[in-house]
């Protein structure tokens, strides 16, 4: 059989184990979630082994010969079997007594001798689980009960700007250190100047913070009661922060822009992107890494990554970098030249293609000989795509800087034509539905929000039109929301989106 659990760390040992780190010298983690996840990611067992970790047996993977029905026997099962089982598990009667079961959890949250941000609801009869199935990861047959947000005062001292790899001008919270839900908060992103009004944020207010889905730092509102009239309001800056290029607001837009392509910060956020997971996926090449290689001036834009295996003595030059450091910086770009044809799309940056557009244009335009002969129309036949996003990949083509850089990337073996068939139309709850996601959902990061209406059977594409079924839409989500609120598109938040891809719920309609 295979037993299935989930690892924490007691809050007792954490604070023992922590405390001797600090006294060794070693930094101390954060909260006691990172550091079992932590913990189980050492490559040495041994460090694993000396940390004081615990877990509670929930369920069973693949099993022979073990006749069981229901969930309860099942755990009652590996208790008996000498696994750990949490004593606090309950079987209810009705759906009122669930609710009232989560409502005693979360009294009861801050008693623990372990950290939870919710309660699981499970189907009791294993026969109903697998009628009902699931959804990618998600079974349709349980569902998380999240506790609120924790929240947390502090004073908002300053409003900064930073500039993303598509020159959109960002504005972000600085703040004097809180402790929220476990982890110190300094900074959170304020999404936009009209998130900002709003809210009526002001330098200096106190403010109240909570984590979404506890991971998420949020600005929530000002404590405007606490006000002596020194605060200041914020005003969006008229020149670029980075180069001082004078900004621009497109026409519809809710961000403003900073329109000079060769901007330092565009530039860096640009290459950031383009290492990153969902991209070209280079493993070594973080933010701080990359911000080096910059100002040094051996990677100035996406092709220069491919050229550093022959600037071995450069690298080694630098601090941090050591022989092993290096191999498997350059072992993991060279990997990198495998990445399919869609996910080096996605890393180009284009402005309004992210990896689901990205997809959808791969699909239309296999090869990069024909995205570089394509005509808006031609790209326009893209799920998702428009008129907006068709426009923007020709903008981005226009350019002879990115034409050559298209042509120095594939001189370096990158894979510039889609093997094989597009995706399939899967099954599910949103099967043949079209949903955009926008804004910051509680609990869901946008990857996992776009992953998990594929997962379902639907569409997740990037840009709203009359062919979008609904938007899931949280804080933040600015100008497709409204263009969605425009066309009559259906709109539901992260809460409603979870009872859709479950089952509870069925996908909103048009006047529904």
């Amino acid at each position: 059989m295979e037993v299935r659990g989930e690892v924490y760390l007691p809050l007792g040992p954490f604070a023992e184990f922590n405390a001797a780190r600090a006294a060794a010298g070693l930094p101390t983690f954060a909260n006691p979630r990172n550091a079992a996840a932590g913990s189980l990611r050492q490559t040495d067992p041994r460090v694993t082994a000396e940390r004081p970790l615990a877990i509670w047996c929930y369920g069973l993977g693949a099993t022979e010969g073990l006749e069981i029905t229901t969930q309860e026997e099942l755990l009652a099962w590996l208790r008996e079997a000498g696994f750990p089982v949490n004593p606090d598990i309950s079987v209810e009667p009705d759906i009122a007594a669930v609710a009232a079961a989560c409502t005693r959890w979360e009294e009861r949250r801050a008693r623990l001798e372990f950290d939870i941000d919710g309660a699981v609801v499970k189907v009791d009869r294993l026969d109903v689980q697998a009628a009902v199935g699931s959804v990618g990861r998600a079974p349709r047959w349980a569902v998380a009960y999240k506790f609120a947000p924790t929240t947390a005062t502090t004073r908002l001292l300053d409003i900064p700007v930073n500039v993303g790899r598509t020159g959109a001008l960002i504005p972000y919270a600085v703040m004097d250190p809180v402790v929220v839900g476990g982890v110190t908060v300094r900074q959170a992103t304020l999404h936009n100047q009209e998130d900002i009004a709003r809210k009526d944020l002001r330098i200096g207010d106190r403010v109240i913070v909570q984590r979404a889905g506890d991971v998420i730092p949020q600005v929530v509102a000002p404590l405007t009661q606490d006000r002596d009239g020194s605060e200041r309001e914020f005003v969006m800056p008229d020149h670029c922060p980075a180069c001082g290029t004078p900004v621009v607001q497109p026409e519809g837009e809710v961000r403003m822009f900073c329109p000079n392509r060769a901007c330092p910060a565009q530039i860096v956020q640009s290459i950031e992107h383009f290492v990153s997971r969902s991209a070209m996926d280079i493993e070594g090449l973080g933010e701080k890494t990359v911000a080096r290689l910059y100002e040094v001036g051996l990677v100035r834009d996406f092709a220069d990554i491919y050229d550093l295996a022959g600037h071995r003595d450069d690298l080694l030059a630098l601090e941090g970098f050591k022989d092993t450091s290096v191999n498997n910086l350059l072992a993991a770009i060279d990997a990198s030249r495998a990445r399919p044809w869609a996910r080096v799309l996605n890393a180009l940056g284009i402005r309004h293609v992210g990896d689901i557009t990205a997809q959808a244009v791969a699909d239309v335009v296999p090869s990069l000989d024909e995205l570089l002969a394509a005509s808006e129309d031609e790209l326009a036949e893209a799920e998702g795509v428009g008129p907006v996003v068709a426009g923007s990949v020709l903008d981005f083509l226009s350019s002879e800087a990115n034409r050559a850089t298209l042509e120095r990337l594939r001189a370096a073996g990158l894979q510039m034509r889609q093997e094989g068939p597009s995706r399939p139309v899967g099954e599910g709850p949103l099967a043949g539905l079209s949903v955009v996601i926008t804004g910051t959902l509680d609990g869901w990061s946008r990857d996992d929000a776009r992953a998990a209406v594929v997962a379902a059977g639907g569409k997740a594409t990037d840009s709203v039109s009359k062919k979008t079924s609904f938007v899931v839409a949280g804080p933040g989500a600015g100008s497709k929301l409204a263009k969605a609120e425009s066309l009559g598109v259906p709109v539901i938040d992260a809460a409603a989106f979870g009872e859709v891809l479950t089952g509870a719920a069925p996908p909103p309609t048009a006047g529904g």
